[in-house]
């Protein structure tokens, strides 16, 4: 599913002309991005937990030459699919 997609549900299952589906599509993820960006954790009911880690810096190893290297401390971003979510997508859409 891509943007347009959602659009488009949006315009036909609310109502809303496209422009203003299109509006309010751009200011949930404008939100979701900015609080994400924050370091801040986000928990949509029904759906999941979208969550910030913080990684230490910590020592890894190269595949192919097998040197060691420091692999710098960073932020990542974690999904956890809410359990109804998950049993949606395991009995099937």
């Amino acid at each position: 599913m891509t943007r347009i997609d959602l659009v488009k549900a949006i315009y036909e299952r609310v109502g809303f002309s496209k422009n203003e589906s299109a509006s309010i599509v751009k200011m949930v993820f404008e939100t979701i991005k900015g609080t994400l960006g924050k370091g801040e954790n986000i928990k949509i009911s029904g759906f999941g937990n979208f969550n910030i880690r913080e990684k230490r810096e910590r020592i890894g190893r190269n595949p192919q030459t097998k040197e060691a290297m420091t692999i710098s401390a960073r932020r990542v971003l974690t999904f956890r699919p809410s359990p109804v979510l998950r049993n949606k997508v395991k009995g099937g859409l």
